[in-house]
């Protein structure tokens, strides 16, 4: 089945896949502008191939592989990772009264893109804790190649179950250390026997997720926004801890060192209620 969807700009599809391609774990073709998008709907694993057909500024995508039975189940969760929901013109034109408007000029439409699995988000936000971004994906590819499956093209990322049962000798043959194994193992138990659901997490505010998460052996306030941000696609975070986000923001306001918490809260200042945006293309600046 094949269904098109067109979008109000701006919406620059390009640097989506920019970004993706990054992944070894997903499938890109940026010369055709396509992508694969594995979805796991009603205990079926379904792979929608998404093209895209539009410009920037009149964003149009053909989306083949879908069906009857999981077919608006499969629209709604592609809105929410694509972000197809969120008028990025007004986010745009926010940032262009702010110290940003020149990286906001730079980056033009880009959306920040969500994990395509909410447990594969939370595992990946574990897993490059304290890791350069290379070896960060080397990890986590071999960690899915080992565990998860494929299918057409796509990489399915472990459900808690099958990652509950594995030791951590098997993590450490991958090249995981002792401690993150652990940790892995150990959340995907608390998924496994239903103390906490992923799911339901969605209906909570960002204090609930976070009062929930942080009781997790291995989760701190980093994992926790990250998650949120990419996980649930929470448009107002702003993680100061994060080295990427201060060193942003040093070669932004050309500082010698990075700045405090304090300069970083008043440099924020006008950036709510799109804090998350601001992180994104911060972020995108120093690539």
């Amino acid at each position: 089945m094949e269904i098109i969807k067109e979008i109000g700009g701006p919406y620059n599809f390009d640097a989506v896949l920019s970004r993706l391609s990054s992944d070894p774990l997903i499938w890109v073709n940026r010369d055709k502008r396509m992508l694969k998008v594995p979805l796991k709907l009603q205990n079926e694993s379904v792979v929608v191939t998404i093209t895209g057909l539009g410009t920037t500024n009149k964003p149009k995508f053909l989306m083949t592989g879908l069906n009857e039975v999981t077919k608006e189940e499969a629209l709604v969760r592609l809105t929410d990772i694509f972000r197809w929901n969120i008028p990025l013109a007004d986010v745009h034109q926010h940032f262009l009264k702010t110290d940003l408007r020149h990286v906001f000029l730079a980056h033009y439409g880009t959306p920040f893109v969500l994990d395509f699995d909410l447990f594969g988000s939370l595992l990946k936000c574990i897993v490059h804790q304290q890791l350069n971004m290379k070896f960060a994906y080397t990890l986590t590819m071999r960690f899915v190649h080992k565990f998860g499956y494929e299918k057409d093209g796509a990489w399915f990322y472990p459900d808690p179950e099958t990652v509950a049962n594995v030791t951590i000798e098997d993590l450490r043959a991958l090249q995981f250390s002792g401690r993150k194994a652990e940790y892995v193992i150990g959340i995907a138990k608390e998924l496994s026997e239903k103390q906490l659901s992923l799911l339901q997490l969605k209906e909570l505010s960002d204090g609930e997720i976070h009062d929930k998460l942080i009781k997790l052996k291995g989760v701190g306030p980093w994992t926790v926004q990250n998650f949120l941000m990419f996980g649930l696609g929470r448009d107002n975070l702003y993680p100061m801890a994060d080295i990427g986000l201060q060193n942003a923001l040093k070669k932004l306001y050309q500082l010698e060192q990075k700045p405090s918490y304090e300069q970083m809260e008043l440099y924020a200042k006008d950036w709510t209620p799109y804090l998350s945006y601001a992180t994104y293309y911060l972020w995108r600046s120093i690539e």
